[in-house]
């Protein structure tokens, strides 16, 4: 029997023993008094179809299982193959095990697999070609992942965000679910949050970044009342990083300035040798691999937001110093009368939006290392935009520093 005839063998006993449930459940909601033998009666038939389903395919030899994955794993590089990968971790709970196993973290292979890849620095030799889509209408911004470097109109599904606007303040709420956004929810992930003037911002993570970390206290920082988040998800945030753009106290018109501290980052991270914070599984539920199972179509220098951040919501995460980024700043280009940026061909509309982040330069390290890109964003279109990433950078992270992009500024332009 050939792999893809166990693969939809498998996905076909997961329907059926699907449909099963959902019938039990039907009986037992409209004839709950007469019926109740006949539901405990297809539980039963449910548990031992689950013990056939168990030792059908737990009972590979190992040595056979580890075969079956690695040679899947690296047959079907991309998406949406890459979809059958997942569908083996959802097989039982030792298929699940051997593929947590061979599948590498995102740095090492450059292959986004299951959900906390989104969350894993990105490959340090190339860049993740990604795209935004804004939708002005519901005030929503979803994440995908280009399958080829000419084609931006269909992807993977990643991340999404959506826009509520506070008396003081605007949240941007990022979830796994694009029709969910609920903080309570289980697909929740991070959220982005600004000041009145749009001009400095609070990256808020779901999950500690690293052992030890200490979750916000502040009511900025909440995550929702303990009372409707379940026991299994946490009720914290933690605060990773501070988004800061220069005021613009003239009113002239002109290129962003931007920095960026990323405490849940040292600064080392961008060195030769150095390294960052790298999760390998979600601390709550949210690490079910179900979001991933389906393919959708898819102005002037700026202060230290580090000190002009509220100290209650400030942690610090890492022993060394936080990474910091800037934007690089263009050239302005005498025939065409604007301000230039070399976005190898990404970027194809003029925006003020449009940024580059590098690392500040530090004396004491080579300086090739802080010239390198590791965050671009760019528009193509009325509500189209590219978004770049490498290590030390994860998808969430990148997200959110862009979408801070998208926030009106009233005191910069």
């Amino acid at each position: 029997m050939s792999l893809k005839s166990i693969l939809r063998e498998i996905q076909d006993l997961r329907d059926g023993f699907g449909s099963m449930s959902r019938r039990s459940f039907e009986i037992k909601v409209s004839h709950h008094h007469r019926t109740r033998s006949h539901g405990v009666v297809l539980d039963g038939n449910s548990r031992r179809l689950d013990v056939l389903l168990q030792s059908k395919w737990a009972s590979i030899p190992s040595e056979l299982l580890r075969d079956i994955i690695q040679r899947l794993e690296s047959s079907e590089s991309s998406w949406p193959s890459r979809k059958h990968v997942v569908a083996c971790s959802a097989v039982c709970c030792c298929w699940r095990e051997v593929t947590k196993e061979l599948v590498k973290t995102l740095e090492q292979s450059g292959k986004l697999t299951f959900p906390i890849s989104l969350k894993q620095p990105g490959p340090r030799d190339t860049t993740l070609q990604c795209f935004i889509k804004r939708d002005q209408t519901t005030c929503t911004y979803c994440l995908y992942l280009g399958l080829s470097p000419n084609l931006v109109e269909n992807g993977k599904f990643l991340l999404a965000a959506r826009k509520f606007r506070r008396a003081t303040s605007t949240d941007y709420i990022i979830s796994l679910d694009p029709k969910d956004f609920s903080r309570g929810s289980n697909t929740y992930v991070g959220k982005l949050r600004s000041n009145f003037l749009g001009t400095k911002f609070t990256i808020y993570d779901s999950q500690p970044p690293q052992v030890g970390a200490v979750a916000s206290t502040s009511r900025a920082g909440r995550r929702v009342g303990s009372k409707r988040v379940s026991p299994r998800v946490p009720a914290g945030s933690f605060n990773i990083a501070h988004i800061g753009y220069e005021l613009n106290v003239l009113g002239t018109r002109g290129p962003r300035r931007m920095q960026c501290t990323l405490y849940s980052i040292p600064a080392s991270a961008v060195e030769v040798g150095g390294c960052a914070p790298t999760p390998t599984e979600f601390s709550t539920s949210i690490s079910e691999p179900l979001p991933f199972s389906s393919l959708l179509r898819s102005k002037t220098a700026v202060a230290d937001c580090s000190t002009a951040c509220d100290e209650s919501i400030t942690c610090e995460i890492t022993k060394d110093a936080p990474l910091i980024l800037k934007n690089k700043a263009p050239r302005w280009h005498e025939q065409l009368q604007c301000w230039c940026l070399n976005f190898r061909g990404r970027v194809t509309v003029a925006s003020v939006k449009n940024f580059q982040l590098v690392a500040a330069a530090d004396p004491s390290t080579l300086q090739v290392e802080h010239d390198k890109v590791l965050l671009q964003f760019g528009k193509i279109g009325k509500d189209m935009f590219t978004m770049d990433y490498r290590y030390p950078l994860s998808a969430f992270q990148s997200f959110s520093i862009c979408l801070s992009s998208f926030d009106t500024k009233l005191a910069c332009e």
